[in-house]
């Protein structure tokens, strides 16, 4: 994802690289759901996951992110402005400028597209300069993008830009409908067209659709020639491409289109007969007709070739990233549920470390009350580089897994992440290693995919690194995927990664010692219980031994499956 030089997301690219993290680590961590309730179209959904998958391990990007995250959130009158913008700048709002096709002629419909981005490019400019004025910025790239628009608006150019462009649409308006000339050949297929006329009043739907069945129902009325017995002139768009041999009839009366390309695209448009040159056919017809609004469109655009409309339009989709999640946080805050702006560490020397407390998964917003939900801590560091969680079913591996992996992704967004505190080293990769689906794995069988996968993650893996681990290698007997976990395990260490295997191999945590942390090896593993209390799942890790046998006993007891009660009750 490259960055203009006014982005509020990724700054000084020229210097700092950004990796995309797999896809599959954006739904293993469940951040799909929280996204979608973060979004308020499909479009923005979408550049929800593109800013958050792109992370660097530099911490000042992390600081400047969350710097312009605080200043936004702290102003709720600048969601408010920028949100109305959205309803504005039509345009601009379907994130970035229209792109010619290679080679095409600058045509009517190409111009007037041009001249609204220059309309959305004044408005945008206006309402962020009035929206930022005054504000108490705190963060260099909210001050930056102040200082720059303010620039833009204080160019004598701009004034010069915003006066033609309010005359040449006044101008423009004027045209309200077109008749169109459409050939068609023996399957009713448009395949050649022309501009009949250009007229300053709608059509009406009823004049319209008489017309158009009075054309094409009567059989005696259906026109054996083309040739025009009235005032009127054909313009053929391109005359002579896409023509089919034996070519039938031409109707006579218009069709009105009040957005040419727009309708063109809702119809089947055939592809065999080089007829898909149609919307470009319209283009060159209502250009010939309309020559003397397309001269001065030309003219007056051509003076403003090196406004950057891009650079502005580029700024809409960020600034409605950190708006929509702003708006987000705002809400659940409301709703009783804590937050925190995320801290990079100042001391950074040594391994990546990490540090949390009281944290939560953001999935457990939509589904309990904040009072309901059971918090953690979790910290990385030398003694404690790779946790192997242990614990119940359903007690929590998952979700607290998945809670660590949304910390890292949401704080190196700039986004306030849901934990008391959270004091970390940025990652250059956050690393999934979850259950495969079934129609995955039929070509290796389960354990060679899984095998596969994470020699993959490995490979990607650095010191800077997160990998999550959810039941890796338990496809296979205990014993086999046991031995491999070791070796897994051991080389992850080696790596320095900073790393959480969620695993019911109660073996793998018990014989750390003996079998893992070896001498020679950067940290150490250590065992991570999601604790259980009489018999109940407390949704609380702690550093500790794993239960294994003894929780196993608990639940026996429980349900009366021990050899003292079910032989009783043979008695």
């Amino acid at each position: 994802m490259k960055a203009n030089k006014l982005s509020l997301l990724f700054p000084d690219q020229d210097r700092i690289t950004y990796e995309m993290i797999p896809e599959e680590s954006w739904h293993d961590l469940g951040l799909d759901a929280v996204a979608e309730k973060v979004a308020a179209q499909p479009a923005e959904l979408m550049m929800i996951q593109q800013v958050m998958r792109s992370l660097t391990p530099d911490p000042e990007v992390t600081a400047f992110r969350c710097g312009v995250f605080e200043d936004i959130l702290r102003h709720p009158e600048i969601r408010e402005r920028m949100l109305k913008l959205l309803d504005r700048v039509k345009t601009f709002y379907d994130y970035g400028v229209v792109r010619k096709h290679q080679g095409d002629e600058s045509g009517l419909w190409d111009l007037m597209h041009r001249l609204e981005e220059y309309h959305d490019y004044i408005v945008t400019v206006e309402e962020i300069r009035e929206c930022l004025a005054e504000k108490d910025l705190q963060s260099d790239g909210m001050i930056r993008l102040r200082e720059e628009v303010d620039s833009i608006y204080r160019d004598n150019g701009f004034a010069a830009l915003r006066k033609d462009v309010e005359e040449m649409r006044i101008t423009a308006s004027e045209v309200k409908s077109l008749t169109v000339g459409i050939n068609l050949n023996d399957r009713f297929e448009a395949i050649n067209m022309g501009l009949i006329t250009v007229n300053s009043k709608p059509f009406t739907r009823s004049g319209l659709l008489k017309n158009f069945l009075t054309a094409v129902t009567p059989k005696d009325e259906i026109h054996p020639e083309a040739d025009w017995n009235k005032s009127y002139s054909y313009y053929p768009a391109n005359a002579g491409v896409g023509l089919a041999d034996g070519v039938g009839q031409f109707v006579e009366r218009g069709l009105v289109m009040r957005n040419p390309i727009a309708a063109m695209s809702m119809a089947r448009i055939p592809d065999a007969d080089g007829s898909a040159s149609v919307p470009r056919q319209m283009d060159s017809a209502a250009t010939m007709l309309t020559s003397r609004i397309t001269r001065r469109l030309r003219e007056m655009l051509g003076k403003y070739l090196n406004v950057s409309v891009k650079e502005i339009s580029e700024l809409i989709p960020e600034l409605v990233f950190y708006t929509r999640w702003a708006e987000y946080i705002e809400k659940c805050r409301a709703a009783g549920w804590k937050f925190c702006t995320p801290e990079i560490r100042k001391n950074p020397e040594g391994s990546a470390c990490a540090e949390a407390e009281g944290f939560y998964n953001l999935k457990l917003i939509s589904a309990e009350k904040p009072e309901n939900v059971v918090t953690n801590n979790l910290a990385f560091d030398r003694e404690k580089r790779a946790y192997i969680l242990t614990g119940a079913n359903r007690g929590g591996k998952t979700t607290i897994t998945q809670a660590v992996g949304q910390l890292f992704l949401l704080a190196q967004s700039g986004i306030s992440v849901p934990a008391d505190r959270f004091v970390f080293d940025p990652a250059d990769q956050v690393l999934t290693h979850f259950p495969a689906d079934e129609d995955k794995t039929l070509d290796l069988g389960r354990l060679g995919e899984e095998c596969r996968r994470f020699r993959e993650l490995y490979g990607k893996s650095t010191g800077k690194s997160l990998i999550l681990l959810n039941e890796t290698f338990s496809t296979t007997s205990f014993e086999e995927g046991y031995f491999i976990a070791v070796d897994a395990v051991k080389a992850i260490l080696r790596r320095d990664t900073r790393t959480i295997y969620n695993t019911h191999m109660h073996k793998l945590a018990k014989e750390l010692d003996s079998e893992i942390n070896t001498e020679g090896l950067p940290g150490k593993a250590v065992s991570l219980v999601a604790e259980t209390r009489d018999g109940k799942n407390s949704f609380r890790v702690k550093i500790a031994p794993p239960e294994g046998k003894s929780f196993a006993r608990e639940i026996a007891v429980k349900y009366g499956v021990t050899y003292e009660a079910l032989t009783q009750e043979g008695q």
